[in-house]
């Protein structure tokens, strides 16, 4: 009986999908990051925006509702990488089953090959989509990182017995497209400056969003993932599908 059971787990643990398991795990976490961390950058973000960059909201109303915009698009991004992990995994245990005939009753037919190479077709423009992500998460990484480096260079140059000194070290939102040029007043300069990178809002901002970036690498390396485990399935679903295939995997 121990012997069966033994035999039992064996044949389980050979249906298992480690690559596709570890991608959805890898994909929960890095989605979860990412719009998790960067919904509540953005409130942050806006909050700096509207405090000491365009005191009149008038001046970036569009402004205001992209970022609006991006907090719905996230939730749902959120909901569909939720669901599409899930289905992706169910497929791997499917066509890990399929392949390995664990159970007869897992078996290659037209309408399962064809559900995997839609898998793969979707996993591959995800992926390609995702690349882009990535990237865009990077740019808010860099305009807080210029802003804090101008901060430091502030500390360092920091003169007491000349307080003006540090007045010429400025940072004009208004040349990166965020608030348009009629923003008033749109630079911060020496201790104005310096009081913005100290708050709270502009420290939590700046972090969130470098773990909102990495979360969306995270995610980019978990579709890396499921295309290499989909196309490996489906290639192997094709093979054992010709009536002349002989080789058993």
């Amino acid at each position: 009986m121990l012997l069966g059971c033994l035999d039992c787990c064996i044949r389980c643990l050979g249906g298992v999908p480690y690559a596709s398991l570890v991608a959805t795990i890898l994909c929960f976490c890095g989605v979860a990051l990412f719009c998790g961390c960067g919904h509540v950058a953005l409130s942050g973000t806006l909050t700096i925006l509207d405090t000491h960059f365009s005191k009149n909201a008038n001046d970036h109303v569009m402004l205001t509702d992209i970022i609006q915009l991006m907090q719905y698009a996230i939730y749902g991004i959120a909901s569909f990488f939720f669901l599409y992990g899930i289905i992706l995994l169910a497929e791997g245990f499917y066509t890990t089953s399929a392949v390995k005939e664990l159970r007869s009753e897992f078996k290659t037919t037209i309408c399962g090959r064809c559900i995997s190479a839609m898998f793969v077709f979707l996993t591959y423009v995800l992926g390609v989509a995702w690349l882009g992500v990535f990237g865009f998460s990077a740019v808010p990484v860099f305009l807080f990182y210029n802003m804090w480096s101008t901060c430091a260079s502030i500390h360092v140059g920091d003169m007491p017995a000349n307080p003006h000194t540090n007045d010429s070290i400025c940072v004009d939102m208004r040349q990166y497209g965020i608030i348009p040029w009629n923003a008033s007043p749109g630079t911060a300069c020496g201790s104005t400056l310096l009081d913005i990178c100290n708050t709270s809002e502009f420290y939590l901002s700046y972090h969130l969003y470098i773990v909102a970036c990495a979360g969306a690498g995270a995610t980019v390396i978990a579709l890396l993932i499921y295309m290499m485990a989909t196309t490996y399935n489906f290639a192997l679903l094709t093979v054992k599908s010709r009536e002349d295939c002989c080789t058993k995997f």
